[in-house]
């Protein structure tokens, strides 16, 4: 008996060593399975999370696409105002070239004729005062008539202003 009670005792350690083992391997499934379960929901997240960064990167680059566009129609409008501003400012630069060159030549006219250089009769300033305060004054006409300028008379200046290009 002794023999069998060994067997018998043998055969329930066997089955609580194998029932431990069967434990543990569940303990060990159970643990695997709740893991894989968790790095599943973990690598969803994780996808998820870069989904959302890369559609928040494909917003901003359609934003920045916009600003783009934006900046680059400023600068051809801009471009376009400049060009126009400067053509408008060589055609003010030519005519004040014009309009100086005529006011030169105006007041060239002018102080020639103020100079008393011989064109209305008299020689000297001193002599247009001795004559006129004898009454004796006389003004060639054909000389003054057929002058050039003879349209213009007395010391006034000749002056030009911007508002004559208008």
């Amino acid at each position: 008996m002794a023999t069998s009670r060994t067997g018998s005792s043998s055969s329930s350690a066997t089955r609580r060593s194998s029932s431990s083992v069967e434990e543990f391997q569940q303990v060990l499934n159970e643990r695997k399975r709740k893991r894989m379960a968790s790095n599943r929901e973990a690598a969803r997240r994780s996808r998820m999370r870069k989904q959302k960064h890369l559609d928040d990167l494909m917003g901003q680059v359609s934003q920045l696409a916009h600003e783009n566009n934006q900046i680059l129609a400023n600068i051809n409008i801009t471009t376009q105002i400049y060009l126009n501003i400067e053509a408008e400012n060589t055609v003010l630069r030519a005519q004040m070239a014009e309009l100086s060159t005529r006011l030169q030549s105006l007041n060239e006219i002018n102080d020639f004729i103020s100079s008393n250089n011989g064109v209305f009769g008299y020689d000297h300033p001193n002599n247009y005062e001795a004559d006129h305060d004898h009454h004796h004054h006389q003004v060639n006409i054909d000389t003054f008539m057929n002058n050039p300028w003879g349209c213009f008379y007395g010391n006034q200046p000749i002056f030009a202003s911007a508002d004559m290009i208008m």
